[in-house]
């Protein structure tokens, strides 16, 4: 058998920067009202009045699904209605 002539260059990988945003889902904002369907929080708002105003939109669209507003200081959920 024959040995090889050529050589093999292994390139070093470059270390990751740790300030990089993670791959994958965004999370959303953290703000004192978080709309949440199906418990999963999808987005926050400053007011009560737009987070129920986003949950009805959707809750319209999508009568099946659980649509709430978490109030994040007052540790409460309010479920939103069709």
């Amino acid at each position: 058998m024959a040995g090889r002539s050529e050589t093999l260059t292994v390139k070093k990988r470059e270390p990751v920067e740790e300030t990089a945003e993670p791959v994958g889902q965004k999370r959303p904002t953290l703000q004192r009202y978080r709309l949440q369907v199906d418990r999963q929080t999808k987005s926050s708002y400053d007011t009560l009045e737009a987070a129920e105003k986003a949950g009805k939109a959707i809750k319209k669209s999508y009568p099946v699904v659980q649509v709430a507003v978490y109030d994040a200081v007052g540790n409460e959920s309010k479920t939103i209605t069709a």
